[in-house]
Formats: structure tokens, sequence, C-alpha cells
């Protein structure tokens, strides 16, 4: 998300761009619940109605079916009413308005009242109120690298302590789980939260038509990616639009690129160790995954524009040739909030549509790049307790869903809730992924990640250096303890 903050900024400076984007132990102590309010007892009425009316039939919160989360099914029956939760996050405006219709029914349900407040200067409102002592009780994080600095502090509960962890792996795939452990204070790894919304950035797209109408078949397998890429050179065109012109933010699209081929050549372990620094970036595992990307945008008959284009074309514009008839290009990887820049009037599954990048080594399967939101807790109540399991499943996010806008993680979701084929679709393949890793880049120190990462891709690319050194000047930016 910081990437993608980062990209916003740059983006509105060239001013084009206006982009869309886990039993448990059991804690030792209940925490004491936030009283409701008291109330005064009404005066007896001093003279009775001459004709008294029927009273209305009491309304009820509709029962809610057993969760399996101990918190949760207590708040479902009424048992911490009248409480407050607090809720700090970065979705301002219409993003504000959808996290407050995801957790309306819980509300509703409940009578516990949560108080979501938006912020865009998200890093230093939770520093200041976390060093102050204020924090809110529930955090929504764009990215647990920020939360990482919290958990290695002991400010944030360990989740696994109150939550049923059994409920937890059904809802969740193992991959989630494993991003939303981190080191605790004492260096040991704590559950630091539950995952709430996802996006994904495996996917290319292509112009369908036109693809259809040539006769070319979806590849499954990247050899078979490849032995079209050559086909379509052969057929006199190019087959990739690829451009990472972004201001300030320009070789983020290349990172992407890496991390997909990373989690297709190399162990999730590894991915995780290369996050985390233990992994070099001249490794075997890195440079191998640099020169598969390599083979197709080092090579002029594959790439509208070749090396120039690339680094010259932003981002936004990079897929307009698919469009052009016959078309200039035939593929562009990106996450799906590209189809905003597609044509006026494109329509997905006639004039385009898309597939999951293909796996390279078969023993890792398809993995899926994700971003995502991560909910942290910061004060120990029971209706705080009760809104975390809440967002540990599917209708915690139920409703942004539906509104559009967000696609859940969860194993209990509905693939109906979503209102058009393409969200519906991302969906199903990270529900489907065997492994699912968030963005590295966003996860390494910013130096790193969004410094020299970026920087030392965009000088390969445009030929400045060798794959060698922009692999040794990555590492080389690496914070030294």
């Amino acid at each position: 998300m910081r990437k993608q903050y980062l990209m916003i900024v740059a983006l509105l400076l060239v001013a084009v761009l206006a982009l869309a984007a886990c039993g448990g132990g059991t804690a030792t102590e209940a925490p004491k619940p936030t009283e409701a309010p008291a109330t005064q007892a009404p005066a007896q009425p001093t003279e009775a109605p001459a004709e008294p009316t029927q009273a209305p039939e009491p309304t009820e919160a509709p029962a809610m079916e057993k969760t399996g989360f101990e918190w949760l099914d207590r708040a479902y029956a009424g048992e911490f009413a009248g409480t407050t939760v607090t809720l700090l996050g970065v979705m301002v405006d219409e993003e504000a308005k959808k996290m407050e219709m995801a957790v309306k029914p819980f509300e509703e349900a409940t009578g516990i009242d949560v108080q979501y407040t938006g912020t865009k200067e998200f890093e230093t409102q939770i520093n200041v109120r976390v060093d102050a002592g204020d924090a809110p009780d529930v955090v929504d994080f764009p990215q647990p690298g920020l939360l990482s600095v919290f958990a290695s502090q002991g400010k944030v509960v360990d989740v696994s302590t109150f939550m049923n962890m059994d409920k937890l792996k059904a809802n969740y795939k193992q991959s989630w789980l494993d991003m939303a452990t981190l080191p605790g204070p004492d260096g040991n790894p704590i559950m630091a939260g539950v995952w709430h919304r996802t996006a994904g950035k495996s996917y290319i797209w292509y112009p369908k038509k036109a693809f259809d109408e040539a006769g070319y078949q979806v590849p499954t397998t990247w050899d078979e990616l490849m032995a079209l890429t050559q086909q379509i050179a052969d057929d006199g065109d190019t087959a990739w639009c690829i451009g990472i012109e972004s201001g300030a933010a320009t070789g983020w699209v290349a990172t992407d690129w890496i991390e997909n081929l990373m989690l297709r050549t190399t162990t999730p372990e590894n991915y995780d160790k290369w996050v985390a620094g233990e992994l070099p970036f001249q490794s075997p595992e890195v440079k191998r995954a640099a020169q598969l990307m390599a083979d197709i945008w080092l090579n002029e008959d594959y790439v509208y524009g070749g090396r120039e284009g690339i680094v010259s074309t932003f981002i936004g514009d990079a897929p307009a040739p698919m469009f052009q008839d016959p078309p200039a290009c035939w593929f562009h990887a990106q996450a799906p909030w590209i189809t905003g820049f597609f044509p006026e009037g494109t329509e997905p599954g006639v004039d385009y549509d898309f597939f999951v990048m293909p796996p390279v080594d078969e023993e890792y399967g398809v993995p899926i790049l994700v971003a995502g939101d991560i909910m942290a807790m910061f004060n120990d109540r029971p209706e705080v307790r009760a809104l975390m399991e809440y967002f540990a499943t599917g209708a915690g996010v139920e409703q942004w869903v539906k509104a559009g806008g967000a696609i859940s993680p969860h194993n209990d979701s509905s693939l109906d809730w979503y209102t058009n084929d393409i969200d519906r679709r991302v969906a199903q393949s990270i529900l489907e992924a065997k492994t699912v890793r968030f963005d590295a880049s966003d996860l390494m120190p910013a130096e790193v990640g969004t410094g020299a990462f970026w920087k030392a891709m965009t000088d390969w690319i445009s030929g400045s250096i060798d794959l060698d050194t922009a692999l040794k000047e990555i590492d080389e930016a690496w914070p030294k303890e």
C-alpha cells in the first residue's frame, strides 16, 4: 500500500492517474467489558391515559447463527450492548462510507457502537496516538510492514490468545495466517491481526475479441506463454505492452514482476527470507526471477516500443496499444485497477479479458501476489475481541464486497456477493491459490523496497547498468544494524 500511496502521489504530479489499488489458547483472565451508561428510570405517570393504546410489538435484532468464535457469539447474544469500539484506518470519503457499511451489521446485531475514523495522515496519527497512550482499539493497517513495528514493541494483542484457532484456520488459507504472524517483543511469533480485505496483483490482460479471432489460446504454463509470445512475434506483432514511468515511483511495475516470478520459482519460505533481508538480491533465486523477466522485457521483438518504450511509457497509457485495430500488442500484466484506463466503451468479457500469470515451476502451483488490509488490536476488552472475530469472518467485509472495491480473503465468503465477473474471478483465484504472499517491496524497509529496488530495476531496464550491478546496489541499500 505504501507503494500504491507513493505511486498515487507521483501520478497526481503528472496529472494523469486517478488510481482506484488469518482451539487456540484462552486468555487467563477475561477482560472487563465497558459498561453501558446508566439511565434513570422514568417517573411514574400521575394519571393513566383515558383510552390506552395498544403497545407496539417489540422489535428484536435477528437471531444470529453461532459462528464458533466465543466473543462474537457472546456479542450477538447482546452481552456487550452499549459499549463502544474505536477503529482507525486510511479510508476516507467514499471508502470510509464502505467501511461503515461493513461494520453496520455488527453494530445492529450486537448493540456495540463502532466509531470509525479515517485519515490521510495514517502513519503520523497512529504513531502519535500510540506514543501518547491513546491507541485506538483496532487499527486497519494497509500493509503489515508498519504493524510489525508495533508488534515488536509489544503494543498489539496476540489474537491467538483468545481466538478459536481451529475456526481461524477454517476461515483462512494458511498463507494468510503466515502473513499475519510477526515477531513479538521477545522475538517469538505472535498473530498480530486478521486480514479484512485484499486485492490481487497476478493478472495478465488481453484484447479478447481480437485474440479469439486470431486463433490464439490462453496459455496455462510459462512455457506456453513464452511460445505464444514467440508466435506473435513470428506473426509480425509484439506481444507485450509494458510501461513503468510513474514519476517518483517509476520502477514499481518491475518489482511486481520480480515478486510474481519469485513466487513461481522458489518456496514461500524463501520469499519470506527475501522480504526479511535474509535472502540477498544477488542470490541465485532472485537472479533467476529477474532473468525470466528479462527474457520478455529485454527482447525488442516482444515488447511494444522496446526497452526505451518501457521506461518512458506512463503506466496508465501502457495497455492502450492493445485496443488498436489491429492490436499493436496482446498482453499487459497488471492488477485489476488498470481496467480504469482501458478505452471508454470497452466491455469486459468481450473486448478484453484476463488470466492468472501461469506457473513456471509446477511444484509451486499458481500463487497470487496480493495487497490488502490487516486488522490489529491495541486494547483488550470483550467488545474489541468480538469485533476482531467479526473481521475474521466473511461477514466482516460482505457489505463492502457487495458495494464494490473489496475482495474477501475469507473461506466462508461467497462468490455470489460480487457484482461483476472480474471481481468474482479475481476473488476465486485468491481463494483457490495454494500460496498467497504480500507485495515484497511494500514489506521491505523503505530505502530498499520503494527506494533502491525501484531505482535499480529502472536503471537496469534502461540499459544504464547490468543486472548484477542492479542486484548488488539493492543489497547495499539494506539497512545495517
